[in-house]
C-alpha cells in the first residue's frame, strides 16, 4: 500500500513538473493567437476609415509636444493617462495600431497609456511622447514587458541590430522604420527618449537586464526615407 502511494505521488510530481515546463509554451501560443485576433479585428475595423479630424488632432498633439519641449514628460507617472480617448472614435480598447518586428518574430497590438492593464495585453504608447503617425520632429516611445507570464513581448529585444526594419500600422497607413542605435539607460533618464529635432523616430523601451528592472534597454528606429510621404 505504501509503495502504491509513493508511485502515485511520484507520478503526480512528474505530471506537475511537465505542466510547469509546458506552461510558458502553451501561454505563448495562446497569446500569439489572441494578439493575432486583436490585430485582425483592428485591420477589419480600419480598412475603410479615414477620420481626417482625428488625424489633424494627432498631428496637433505632436506639434505641441515638440514646441513645449515635452514639458510634462518627467517620470513614470507621465506615461499612464492616455493621450487620446479613442473610444469616442469607435475604438473601445484605446488601441492605436500594431507593431511588427520580424527580427524578433513578434507582432503586438499597441495601446494608448502605460497602465498595468494595457501592458498585460501588449505594447503601450508612452503618453507625453509623439503619437505613432510619423512626421518630422517626432519620437513615439513604445514600451512592453520583457516577457510576461509566458508572453514573449519584448523578451528578445537584444536581437535587434542596426539596419533591422520594423513597421507600425496605424489607422491610416503602415510606417517603416530601421534600427539606428541601441542603448542602456537608467529609468529616470527621460531626456534620452525625447524628441530629437529633425528626426522621425520610434523608440522601443523595456526593462534591462532580463529579469530585472533597474535599467532600460532602448532601441532607436528611424523612419525609412523613401517610405516617408
Amino acid at each position: 500500500m505504501i509503495r502504491k502511494v509513493i508511485r502515485i505521488f511520484a507520478v503526480l510530481i512528474l505530471l506537475a513538473g511537465a505542466a510547469l515546463l509546458a506552461f510558458p509554451l502553451v501561454n505563448e501560443v495562446a497569446y500569439d493567437r489572441q494578439a493575432q485576433n486583436v490585430i485582425e479585428d483592428y485591420e477589419e475595423k480600419t480598412k475603410d476609415l479615414y477620420l481626417p479630424e482625428l488625424r489633424a488632432l494627432m498631428e496637433e498633439y505632436n506639434e505641441d509636444l515638440f514646441e513645449n519641449g515635452q514639458a510634462d514628460f518627467k517620470d513614470a507617472w507621465s506615461y499612464q493617462p492616455a493621450s487620446f480617448d479613442l473610444t469616442e472614435w469607435g475604438f473601445e480598447d484605446n488601441m492605436i495600431g500594431y507593431l511588427d518586428i520580424p527580427a524578433m518574430d513578434v507582432k503586438l497590438p499597441v495601446y494608448l497609456g502605460a497602465t498595468v492593464d494595457n501592458m498585460a495585453k501588449g505594447a503601450v504608447h508612452l503618453t507625453e511622447t509623439s503619437l505613432p503617425i510619423g512626421g518630422e520632429n517626432t519620437n513615439c516611445v513604445i514600451a512592453a514587458h520583457r516577457g510576461f507570464w509566458g508572453k514573449p513581448m519584448f523578451i528578445d529585444i537584444e536581437k535587434l541590430k542596426a539596419g533591422d526594419e520594423i513597421t507600425f500600422t496605424n489607422i491610416w497607413e503602415t510606417l517603416t522604420y530601421r534600427v539606428a542605435e541601441t542603448k542602456v539607460i537608467r529609468p529616470n533618464e527621460v531626456d534620452q527618449v525625447k524628441i530629437q529635432p529633425g528626426r522621425d523616430l520610434i523608440t522601443l523601451i523595456t526593462c534591462h537586464p532580463l529579469g530585472h528592472n533597474y535599467q532600460r534597454y532602448v532601441v532607436y528606429c528611424e523612419r525609412v526615407a523613401d517610405a516617408q510621404s
